[in-house]
Parts: C-alpha cells; structure tokens; sequence
C-alpha cells in the first residue's frame, strides 16, 4: 500500500484555541484533577479550577510586565508542574510559548531567543537564569525585557505583578487566537546543524489532542493518571501533557530520573510515555538484578515465555500449556517487574526511536501493553500510534483520525493531516525543500502494510552507501547490538568505505555485574574494554546482528570506544538520539584507524 489515510472523528469551531481545552475542564461539573504534585511522601491533587485560576494569576503577571499578544516568551526548565503552568499562562496572556531544554548552551539558549524574537524568559533555576546571561553576551537578546526565576520566587512576583489587571483583560487575550493562530515555536533539539524553528499552530494541538483522545479513549481518561519523566520542551511530552489536559486525566511529573522508580511506586500511573532506551534499561536491569541473584536461567526463561505468549496472542491463539507457564512466570517475574513500575501501568505508549519487535512482545507478555507510535516536531509529535484495539508490534499503528501517510517511490514517509506544522520560522527555503504537494518530507523511510499500518525501516540520510555501492541501514545493527545491557551505545560506520564498521560504548552502570559475573576484578571501563573477556562478549553480540543482514551488509570489525555518548558529552539530543555527525567527528581518528589498517576479508 503506497497511501493510507484516517478521516477526522472530532471538528473543531474556527475560533478555537488551546486555552479551550482547559476551559472545557473546569466547566465539568466532577472538576477532574489535571496534575498532581510531591508533597512529603504523599500527591496533592490540584484540580482544572484551581490551575485555571493560578494560570489567570500569571497571565495577568506577564500582561502587567509588557507582554503582549503574540509575543514569545521562553521556558527553560526540567520536567515539573510549574512548566505546564507557564505553559497555558502565556497562552492565556495571548503570547507564544518557545520552549528551551534545561541542559541548552549558552550559544543554543542565544540562537533560540533570539531567532525567536522572545522578550522574555521564565526559567527553572539560577545556574538556568546564569545560562541565559551569558547568551545574552553572545548575542543581542536585548529584547528580553524580564527574565523570572521559578526557585527564585519568581512566579510570585508575577503573580503580584498582575493583581491590577482586570479578568476582562484576560479573557480578552486568551480569546484572540482561533485555529490558525500561532501557538509555540519548538526548535529541533536537531541531530546536525543548528535547531530548526517548528510552527506549530493551536489547530496542532486543539484537532490533534482531540482526535487522539477520541481514538485511544481507554489511555488518555478523566480518572487515568501518568507520570512525566521526559523533557517537556520535546513535543513528545509536550502534547501528552496537553492531551491530559484535553481529556481530563493526571499527570505528575519527575524532574530527575533518579527518583522514576519510587515515583513510579507512589503514583502508580495507569499508563505512561517513554522512549525506547527507558524499555532496554527497565529490561536490561531487570536481567542484571536477576542474574546477579542468581536467578539468570529463571529470568531468560520467563522472557522467552512472555514473547511467545504475546506472538501466540497476536495470532490469536494461545497455547494451553503456553498460558500454563505464562501464569507461573506472572508469579515468579512479571509481576515484579510491574511492581516495580508501580503495579499498575496498563499501557505505555513508546515513540522518539523504533522499539523493535523483541521489547514489544516482551512487555506485552509480561502485562504492559506497548502501543508504539511515529512523529516528528514537525509533526507535533504522533502521525501514527498503535491503540489497544488495533495493534500490531513492530510497526507504530495507523495513523491517527485526520492523518495521512503516503510513501513515495524513493521509499520516505510523507505525511499531511491536522498534526503537520505550518513551517519553519524564518526559513522559508527549508519550507520549499520540506513540503511536497502539500505533503511533509518526514526523511524516514518506511513501508504500509494492507492495513495501513507504518513500519519504520530507517533515516533517509542515516543511510549508508558503501564504496561497492550497497546500501545499509544502521538502524537493524545498532538496535541488536544495543539490546544487550553491557553494551551502552552503538554506531554504525561505513559511508563510502570498503565495509562496514562499529562504534561501541560500554554500559558503566551494568559494568560492575559483568566483571563480576567473568571473575574479573573491579576496573574501569576503559580498562574493560582491554580485555579478551569484553573483546569476545561484543564480538559475539556482532556475530549475532550480522544473521540478521547480508554480508555486504555484516560489521567486519568494530572498536570499544572509552568514553560513553550521551546528552552532556554532546553525542546524543534531549531525546537520546545519536547525534551521528558529531560522533564521526569527534572520533574521525578512530574511524581513519580502522580504515588504515589491513581491509577487512
């Protein structure tokens, strides 16, 4: 199938915008909570009345500083309440809201402010407001008129700032904006080059939220609660969170994934929102708590039962004593493991990364229903998702009610529908290069299977042409040599080389077991990463990725790179993907070292 495409379940009046959605909350008659925040080891519950009126105080605030209609106002901030607060404050004072990753730059923090236009910024901590400083040093941010600080007591004094403004005023502002209107810029966190301004327009949010509420009723609920963990300035969490608004279910949030599992205990969300490396760690240290317990065979074994009962379910039918050992496992393994979630998350809906097959049908088997889904900013997040009803692991569903996806004859996933931007800010020569007949370039490439169901199979531009001319898909390698808990991270090497290559990062955290495990004393990594004991283990996890693909296509050698790539070190983005360009070029020596030496056979 070369096109599939959903008509829209729920219509939105022109006049619309996003403030809406929560007015529509508050006019309930069961007042539903909308978030709930730590307090001691407990969660007040804050209702859709009571954000209502602390988003009007701050609206008023940044009415009373200068703000106007159609501003931009930055947040630089982690994952917390007061995000979201911000959020609909600058909506309800008719502004435009610029989202800034709490780990940015100076330099990215300048680029985003100033491309933008904001004239003011609220930020989470000092270090953040320092942040901001500097960037002002580097470029000419003179327009931002106020910087507040939400640690700083910077929310009160906007709230006492705005005590003279009129509700009038309020409304007012909230009331300008309809469907066309613009709502947030949200820049690209951006594998290469500087981040792209995406224009995301309140029909985004409004028709998108809506149509998605309507379509996955059982997930997003008045009643449902989830816990946010991922960075808010991503669309991603971003429009989950205004979702939650949208349908009236809770929502937490984490701001330091050090304390998700307690949270996760003390909440005990229904369902909740992840990216792919979260499953790989969930599964990788439950493997590693119960091979260092000496309960390994016990673990594999139970894994292996969860993914066949979950094929078997998908075909629809279950073996009998298949389902016999599934429940004794649910007793030994599973029910663990989703205690540790807190007991009661029924969905998880993935997107950022494809999954892969293995993780789904694990999660499945073991009682967490994984509904995968595809999007970009560009697209405010989900194009596609799987729903409980209509599911197919391994693929990230049918697109959602008022999307489209076609593939064109290069293989790339075009999409067009109520979740696709308008365009990007001030560059209007990428628009032309973006938009095909109306249809967004996504750069992924994929496939529709009879159904309507996408598949990604890779990145048009991660795509590797070798010197002979074959082309490989990183992707199929990284993702099965990454699935092993030792191994951290993966890069696949080879653009127009001879053959292909590896860069590989040990797991640090799951290190110490390893050793263990071999009789090994305690070393560092890179140290570790010496030895004929670690040399065999990746050499055996290669073997087991080239099965999957051709020998044009296999890894003929790799190396062990010391140093892990993460998000501090500058070699992935907020949502944990590799930064490709940046590792080929801050490893070029190792990649030239491994191409000088005798060609691979």
């Amino acid at each position: 199938m070369r096109e599939y495409s959903v008509p829209v379940l729920v219509e939105s009046q022109q006049q619309t915008n996003t403030t809406d959605l929560l007015l529509e909350q508050a006019a309930k008659p069961s007042n539903p909570a909308l978030f709930a925040v730590p307090e001691g080891d407990q969660w007040r519950r804050i209702t859709a009345r009571e954000f209502l009126d602390d988003v009007r105080l701050l609206a008023k605030g940044l009415a009373a500083s200068g703000v106007n209609p159609g501003d931009r106002v930055g947040i630089m901030s982690r994952t917390r309440y007061e995000w979201t607060l911000m959020d609909f404050a600058v909506w309800f004072a008719g502004a435009v809201s610029v989202p800034v990753y709490a780990t940015s730059s100076p330099s990215q923090v300048a680029w985003i402010l100033g491309d933008s236009g904001a004239v003011a910024v609220v930020v989470e901590t000092a270090q953040n407001e320092s942040v901001v400083r500097r960037a002002a040093m580097e470029e000419d941010l003179s327009a931002v008129a106020n910087v507040w600080q939400m640690d700083g007591g910077g929310l009160d004094k906007l709230r006492a700032a705005g005590s003279q403004v009129p509700d009038e005023e309020i409304e007012r502002r909230r009331s300008l904006a309809n469907l066309d209107d613009l709502a947030t810029i949200i820049y690209t966190s951006g594998t290469t080059g500087k981040p792209k301004g995406c224009m995301l327009m309140h029909s985004n949010f409004v028709e998108l939220c809506r149509n998605a509420g309507a379509g996955l009723p059982e997930v997003a609920r008045e009643g449902a609660q989830t816990i946010m963990f991922l960075p808010l300035a991503h669309v991603f969490a971003r429009m989950i969170s205004i979702l939650a608004v949208t349908t009236g279910a809770t929502v937490a949030h984490t701001p330091d994934v050090k304390n998700l599992l307690p949270d996760l205990q003390s909440f005990q969300p229904d369902f909740i929102l992840v990216v792919p490396r979260v499953f790989e760690k969930v599964y990788n240290s439950s493997m590693l708590k119960a091979e260092d317990g000496g309960k390994g065979k016990i673990f594999h074994a139970g894994a292996r039962t969860a993914i066949e009962w979950s094929k078997a379910k998908e075909a629809g039918r279950v073996p009998f004593l298949l389902n016999l050992k599934h429940a004794l496992f649910d007793k030994l393994l599973y029910s663990k493991i989703r205690a540790a979630m807190g007991g009661k998350v029924k969905y998880a809906v993935s997107g950022g990364a494809p999954l892969g097959e293995r993780l789904g049908h694990f999660f499945h088997g073991i009682g967490v229903m994984v509904l995968e889904g595809y999007g970009l900013t560009e697209t405010t997040a989900p194009v596609s998702v799987n729903t409980p009803e209509l599911i197919k692991i391994g693929t990230v569903g049918a697109p959602l009610p008022g999307n489209a996806v076609r593939i064109a004859e290069d293989g790339e996933v075009l999409a067009k529908g109520v979740c696709v931007m308008k365009g990007y800010y001030n560059r209007p020569e990428l628009n032309e290069e973006t938009f095909v007949d109306g249809w967004l370039r996504t750069g992924d490439i994929g496939e529709l299977d009879d159904d309507g169901f996408l598949r990604i199979t890779g990145r048009k531009k991660e795509i590797i042409v070798t010197a002979s001319g074959k082309n490989v898909i990183p992707a199929l390698l990284e993702d099965s040599i990454r699935a092993d808990a030792i191994v951290s991270q993966c890069v696949v090497v080879g653009d127009q080389r001879p053959f292909i290559s590896a860069l590989i990062t040990i797991d640090e955290e799951a290190l110490p077991g390893w050793l263990e495990r071999h009789k090994l004393p305690s070393m560092s990594v890179e140290d570790a990463a010496g030895t004929e004991e670690m040399r065999s283990e990746i050499q055996a996890l290669v073997d087991r990725a080239n099965e999957a693909v051709s020998q044009a296509e296999a890894i003929k050698v790799f190396r062990i790179v010391p140093t892990d790539f993460t998000e501090a070190s500058g070699h992935l983005t907020p949502s944990l993907k590799i930064k490709r360009a940046q590792v080929l070029k801050d490893y070029a020596a190792v990649v030239e070292d491994i191409y000088s030496a005798q060609p691979a056979r």
